[in-house]
């Protein structure tokens, strides 16, 4: 059943507050909601412009949940905090780890060792975070003392979708297509892969890899896909599967960085030919290692911590 827009206001509203409060708010705000839009339908207003009418009056459903938390919403000022908290939070996602990389590729094409690069891209990351941290809060703190408007008004557009208690068909369905696409993709790099300027066939990924490496990842794999099957079962996340799940991510990163530590990750002949042979230079195979490296750990470290974000979610709506 599609959720209707006041189910997605209701859920927008409790899933900040404390687990406690969350049946009894959803209950209260239920019982409000359907007492104001019966009161607008019996005066003439169609059902589907009456539901809109309440709970944009309502207004945004952060603030309302402040309020049933006693949580003032306040930094500098309440005109301004859910907006720059929002924007905060998606410039904290995004800049610190471009800055992450960028300094990471430049370290590594002036010869630093691994340790340096880390060492240097990490204390650069932390310099963003403070700094964008610093600057938008200033804006923030321009904008509510000087009384200026900046347009962002809450509306009902800006509700989450539809929202899922737990994993739906859909989801394990999208789930074991995409573990199936990868596994034939190893598959397909190893037996059929590219063609080489011979007429050969080249894989991109190291034939010695075979059998115990990709053997390793294809059971990952395998895993992987009974797990997005036991959480359909059951019927959401628990504690339990987000462990599973990140213990299989830490497998996948462990054999994957120490293939490429090893030099071991990428097939030869695909480097000689695509980078060597074409003049491009050690710099260009030294970013191809650093991007693999960065997207390795960025993809896998994203899993776990999804898992454990599901669980969460899971375990504040029961």
């Amino acid at each position: 059943m599609t959720a209707t827009l006041t189910d997605r206001y209701i859920a927008a509203t409790v899933r900040s507050l404390p687990a406690d409060l969350q049946t009894e708010v959803a209950d209260e705000l239920r019982a409000s909601v359907g007492d104001a839009v019966d009161a607008l339908i019996e005066s003439g207003e169609p059902i589907e412009h009456a539901e809109r009418a309440v709970l944009t009056e309502l207004g945004d459903p952060a603030a309302l949940a402040a309020g049933y938390a006693d949580r003032p919403l306040h930094l500098i000022g309440p005109k301004y905090y859910l907006t720059w908290w929002r924007l905060l939070k998606i410039l904290l996602a995004i800049v610190p780890a471009c800055a992450f990389g960028g300094v990471a590729i430049a370290q590594a094409l002036t010869g630093a060792g691994i340790d340096e690069i880390i060492g240097e891209a990490i204390v650069v990351a932390l310099s963003v975070i403070v700094h964008v941290s610093f600057w938008t809060t200033l804006v923030f703190f321009v904008l509510e003392r000087t009384g200026a408007d900046t347009g962002t008004t809450w509306s009902l557009d800006q509700l989450p979708e539809d929202p899922h208690d737990g994993p739906g068909r859909a989801d394990l369905i999208g789930s074991l297509i995409m573990l199936a696409l990868f596994a034939g993709a190893l598959l397909w790099d190893q037996l059929r892969g590219w063609t080489s300027s011979d007429g050969a066939p080249l894989s991109i990924l190291n034939p010695e890899l075979w059998p115990w490496g990709i053997g390793a990842l294809l059971a990952v794999l395998v895993a992987e896909a009974a797990l997005a099957v036991a959480v359909f079962a059951r019927g959401h996340w628990t504690a339990t599967f987000a462990w599973l799940n990140a213990a299989l991510a830490a497998v996948v990163m462990v054999l994957a960085l120490t293939a490429l530590a090893q030099g071991a990750l990428y097939n030869p002949r695909f480097v000689d030919e695509v980078f060597v042979s074409n003049g491009v230079g050690d710099d260009a195979l030294i970013v191809l290692a650093v991007l693999s490296g960065i997207a390795i750990v960025g993809i896998t470290l994203w899993d776990a911590i999804d898992g454990w974000r599901k669980a969460s979610r899971a375990r504040n709506a029961r």
